[in-house]
This record gives structure tokens, sequence and C-alpha cells, in this order.
């Protein structure tokens, strides 16, 4: 189960009105869930896909609940076996504490209270969440990274995996990703990747050069080349040669020096300004930007034949709302080192703060999640970072809220006939469910009744009455 993830639930129950109206409450409060009315069922569900939780009455057809549990939790193969919650209409302290003993998270007895049930469900799914958070984080914080670069998701892994591939190569690699995404950090990984991890890393920013400098700092001058240049100068090119030269934010060179960059790519060769003889160089080049590269061609911008001359190699660097479970392990990797930076005892984060963390975009990349965690520890008063110790963009944000349903007029009554008070209800009822859009809850409260009558009627309806 990740952030990004709905919970999965099993209900294993053999009262179809009762393990169908859970199932629905299960639905309303933001879940999926699934329902069988036996364990056989269950397994073989299971065998499809893992649930996060089961819920299963402790008598059943067949296989018994408590049997039901131990097989599951003592099958060997799962990685992340499934929580428990055990329910039944003969509870006994001695069955709530087998249960217990067996490894079921919570006990329960019929007749349910429904609110007191969702809140045991959402409670065991947060400590099931938060054991499997502290496992991961356990190896997350104690680990070094790849280069200074963390990350679990597959799309990391990936990067991680094309990097040590891209290093192994002798051209310029094109490093494309959005701004804070950390493309520096791979150029970096490359560089010490290769075989040219002992010679110098040279990074540079295209766009922080004024351009009438621009030729002078990336190819050395000569003494007297122009006003103020006093004495010889050698380049960024020589500076970083039997190395690597990260040129960041290429798509900012203009297009007179990209000229003289493809020269030094198709022969490795520079001429200082004032000077006509052409020095060699050995230097990989690795470029960056957060444009669209395709499009500076399209618009002039940028030549093509040097685009296809670095596109040869191009990583992307994911953006952070792509890397899934990173970004609640990168807040704790960030907020335990502000944490020892500040000498602050965190621990972590409130739910409802790591809630916000979780779903917010961060459009700025693992810079944003950065600072918006060194500004949380600054803030926290407590051992826990909460909502309020956030940047305020991070509060506000809100996800759009689902469309509601449209309604239309009640028509119950077929024209031209008349029809029995059983037909008559069940009409009616189904009626109520359209005009709530299907919730249950809602429509048993118009209707005056409960909610398990609720589903023995709808069952009723359903088998013809």
């Amino acid at each position: 189960m990740t952030e990004k993830t709905m919970a999965r639930i099993l209900i294993v129950e053999d009262d179809r009105a009762l393990g169908a109206m859970l199932s629905e409450e299960i639905r309303e409060s933001g879940l999926h869930s699934d329902w069988v009315p036996s364990a056989e069922e269950g397994l073989k569900k299971m065998r499809q896909q893992m649930p996060d939780l089961v819920i299963s009455d402790l008598t059943l057809p067949g296989m018994g609940g408590m049997d039901f549990l131990r097989k599951v939790l003592e099958e060997k193969e799962h990685v992340s076996p499934p929580a428990f919650l055990i329910i039944t209409a003969f509870g006994t302290i001695s069955k709530a504490v087998e249960a217990l003993k067996a490894g079921a998270e919570d006990f329960l007895t019929k007749p349910l209270d429904l609110e007191h049930f969702i809140l045991s469900v959402r409670r065991i799914l947060e400590r099931k969440q938060l054991r499997e958070t502290l496992c991961r984080m356990r190896g997350f914080l104690s680990s070094d990274g790849f280069h200074g670069m963390h990350g679990q998701s597959a799309a990391m892994r990936l990067l991680f995996e094309q990097i040590r591939q891209v290093a192994k190569a002798k051209g310029p690699v094109l490093i494309l990703g959005e701004s804070g995404s950390g493309k520096e950090l791979v150029a970096r990984a490359i560089h010490r990747e290769s075989n040219r991890s002992k010679g110098p890393f040279l990074p540079v920013n295209c766009a922080g050069i004024p351009e009438h400098l621009m030729e002078s700092e990336f190819f050395g001058h000569a003494a007297g080349a122009f006003t103020g240049a006093g004495r010889n100068r050698q380049g960024l090119f020589a500076e970083a040669s039997q190395g690597s030269l990260l040129l960041d934010e290429i798509s900012e060179m203009p297009l007179f020096l990209q000229a003289k960059l493809l020269r030094i790519l198709q022969d490795g060769k520079v001429r200082k300004v004032g000077e006509n003889r052409e020095d060699q160089v050995d230097v990989r080049i690795l470029a960056a930007t957060h444009q669209n590269m395709e499009q500076d061609v399209l618009q002039g911008s940028f030549r093509e034949d040097l685009f296809f001359r670095l596109e040869t190699f191009t990583l992307r660097v994911p953006p952070l709302r792509e890397r899934g479970e990173d970004t609640e392990l990168l807040a704790a990797r960030f907020v335990e080192q502000f944490a020892l930076a500040m000498d602050k005892k965190i621990r972590g984060f409130s739910a409802s703060a790591l809630d916000l963390i979780t779903h917010y975009p961060f459009p700025g990349n693992v810079r944003e999640l950065r600072n918006a965690m060194e500004r949380a520890v600054t803030f926290a008063r407590g051992q826990l970072i909460q909502p309020e110790d956030l940047p305020l963009r991070i509060r506000s944000h809100q996800q759009a809220p689902p469309a509601l349903p449209e309604t239309s007029g009640i028509d119950i009554l077929p024209s031209g006939r008349l029809i029995s008070l059983a037909e008559l209800e069940q009409r009616y009822i189904r009626q109520v469910l359209k005009e709530t859009g299907g919730n249950k809850r809602s429509a048993a409260t118009i209707l005056g009744i409960g909610r398990r009558t609720l589903y023995r009627k709808l069952e009723a309806g359903a088998s013809g009455l």
C-alpha cells in the first residue's frame, strides 16, 4: 500500500446482507473492498491480488475464521501479509485473546457499530502503513544512496541503471528534467561512474554567463585579445580536461557558440580568443536543460545538428510527482537532516501533515520538498511535523471535488397497470437510491430504515421478491 494507492480490503462473510453492507460502508469511506462468502473463496481472491486488510467472520461454512487467519499469516511467500480484523456474533474474551495471539489486529462483536467499525479499519490500516513505512525508512535513511541521489521508485531505479550504462560510453549526454529534479546530481553520477572519475567535474550554468563573455569563458583568451585581457586565460573546456564539463541550461547558449560547441564535439579542438592555433582537449560534454529541445529546434533558437549530436544518449530525470513513495521517504530524510542540524528532537509527521505532503504535486520537485522540510523543522514545536508547520501552498492545495450526480423527478408508478405493494416498495427504494447517487447511507436515512434492512430488501428484490 502506498500513499498514492487506495487500500484494498477483503471481506469474508457468509451473511450476504452484512457482507454487502460492510463492503458498501468501506467504499463510501474512500477505500476499495471485495466481498466473498467463504474462506476458500477468500484464498482464491488473495492469489489474484493480496489485500492490505482482511475482515473475516469467525464462524464460516467450511474453513473457519481462525484457521483462515493462521493459514494466511503462516504463508512464508507473502512479502507483506495482510492485517486481519475478526468479527463474530459469538464473542468471548477467550476467543478474542486467541485471535489476537494468532496475529489479528482487532476483534469486534456483532451487531457492529458501523462508526466504530470504520474507525477500527482505519486504525489498523494506519498501523500497517506505519510499520511498512518504518521498515522502508530504516533502509532508506541508513543508505548513502546512489552518488547522492535517493529513491526506491521504479522510475529512479531505471534512471540509476541508465546512468551506469551511459557512463561507460564516450559521447555527450543530454539530461532532461524539470527545474529542481536533480539534473546536476545525475551529471555528477555519470562522471563518478565513468573512467574519468579521477578527473575534474566542472558544472557551468549557461544562463549565468553574459553573452559577450561566453566565448572567453568557454575557450579562454590570449593576453591582449580584448580590453581587460591582461594575461592568458584557460577556458572551461581546458580546465575540465581529462574530466567532464556540465553545460547546464544549454538551451540558453547563443547560436554562434553552439556552432563552436558542435566543432569541439566533432574534432575535440578549441581555439582561444585572440589566437590562431587550436589546442586539443579531452573532455566529455554533459548537457542539461528543463526546456523542450525539439521545440527550441523548431523555433530556430537551437541548432538541429547540435541537438542530434547531443541526443545520442538522452536521460530523463523523473519529476517528484512520478516517483511514488519517494516523496515520503525523501521528506523523512530531509527532516532527519535538518532536525540534527538544528538540534531538535523530531521523529516524523502527524498523519494529517503526511497526507498533505503526499498529495501535493511539488512543481519545484526535490528542491521544493527540501526547502519545505527545512521550514517545517524550523517551525515545529513538538516531536511531529504538523500541518501548520508546512508552507501555505502545501496546506491550501486541494484536489478537485467529485462531480455531484444529476437528479430527476420521482416516477415510481408504471402507466396503465396496478402493481403489488412489494413491487411498489422495490420501485421506491430504487428511485431513492437513484436520487442519492447510489449512497445507501443517505437512502436508508430517507427511507427510515437501517442499512442492513435496506440490503436485505435489495437482496430480496434481486431474487424476484
